[in-house]
């Protein structure tokens, strides 16, 4: 693992430049955050067609060994041991006090190897983690030299299966390894945009030739990080850092789906990972906020770290992630409120440049997901 904390740049850094990218500093990458086409267009055109995202600064690490399995589930609320191969699971690494250290995916590529995707911001933190802590027990490789796309939209499944025809009969959270013109690839149908994808892990020599292959369909367009946050907003999907954080369990970030009922109270394999004593009593017992969709009223949008307030001034919450959904054309938000004030629907407003805005607690996600599961 590098220390050294110079900016870095992906293997696709020129292709970006070369497309006309606005970049932009983000957890020590330059990364696009548009493309001339702008935010709102390319959002909408990954709604519709398939937008294509060059996400190679999150953190892909392998681990190897017949303990894998086992050494993972003590650092995760989640099944791994029972995890299907070629299938992938979401899961949360947390702390001794229950908090979420970051969200990930694990794909099981074989009885002794499993395949992480990790956020960029936490991926040095989690390499050491893992290390500390289960590295005794199985080989922890972060991958260096490689790529990774993401391909989403309703047209996704299209495009990818011109070049890669097997993938047409993947269904979502499914993998598979396979060579797309002599590229060696790690495909998931996957994404963090509410949308049916493909998530494509690629040597970095190869990066621009998978990249241009893609872009060479006329249904795909570069979509920057800006479009990203705003399609996983109007999906609902946490955000490390902002919906997720070390001070609250995966129970008051509302992620209790996440938990697994292996791992739960009275569970095949109860407990048994760091901070599993309060996150099973918070399941059990319930917890004194959770995170929750917020429509503001009118057209002013509420950004994260707006305070939210009851009639009488009381401070209740706060917004996690907040902005505008170019696919429902409003203001949305996820906020973590008391408890009290969900369960009873109370008239809450959030401050926004000294203007109260009235905003209505409503279920997530603001735009339906649409994940392909055959």
């Amino acid at each position: 693992m590098s220390t050294d904390k110079q900016i870095l740049t992906t293997p696709l850094y020129q292709m970006h430049l070369d497309a006309g990218a606005k970049m932009v500093p983000f957890a020590g990458y330059e990364m696009p955050v548009s493309y001339p086409l702008g935010i709102k267009k390319e959002h909408i055109h990954t709604r519709e067609k398939a937008g294509l995202f060059d996400v190679s600064h999150m953190g892909q690490i392998r681990l190897v060994g017949a303990n894998s399995k086992k050494a993972l589930e003590s650092l995760v609320p989640v099944d791994i041991i029972d995890l299907p191969l070629m299938k992938l699971r979401y899961a949360l690494f947390t702390n001794k006090s229950g908090g979420v250290m970051d969200d990930l995916m694990v794909t099981n590529l074989g009885d002794k190897d499993l395949f992480l995707v990790v956020n960029a911001a936490c991926k040095d933190a989690d390499y050491d983690h893992l290390q500390s802590t289960i590295g005794d027990d199985c080989k922890v490789e972060f991958l260096e030299d490689v790529a990774l796309l993401a391909l989403q939209g309703p047209r996704a499944h299209e495009v990818l299966s011109e070049i890669a025809p097997s993938t047409s009969e993947m269904t979502f959270m499914t993998a598979r390894q396979l060579l797309i013109n002599g590229m060696d690839c790690l495909i998931t149908r996957s994404g963090y945009t509410g949308e049916d994808g493909f998530e494509i892990s690629v040597p970095a020599k190869d990066a621009e030739e998978l990249a241009k292959l893609l872009l060479s369909n006329t249904e795909v367009e570069w979509v920057g990080l800006g479009a990203r946050d705003s399609l996983r907003l109007e999906a609902g999907l946490s955000l490390y850092g902002h919906e997720l954080d070390n001070d609250h369990s995966p129970v008051e970030s509302s992620l209790s789906w996440a938990l697994s009922k292996a791992r739960r109270t009275g569970g095949v394999r109860e407990g048994n990972y760091l901070g599993a004593d309060i996150i099973m009593s918070h399941l059990d017992e319930g917890v004194e906020s959770k995170v929750v969709g917020l429509q503001p009223e009118g057209r002013m949008p509420v950004r994260d770290g707006a305070l939210i307030e009851d009639e009488l001034g009381n401070h209740v919450g706060q917004v996690t992630s907040g902005g505008f959904g170019p696919s429902i054309n409003r203001p949305i938000a996820i906020a973590r409120l008391k408890m009290h004030y969900i369960e009873t629907y109370s008239k809450l407003f959030a401050l926004v440049r000294d203007k109260k805005i009235e905003v209505e607690i409503v279920d997530l996600p603001f735009v339906k997901q649409n994940y392909y599961r055959g």
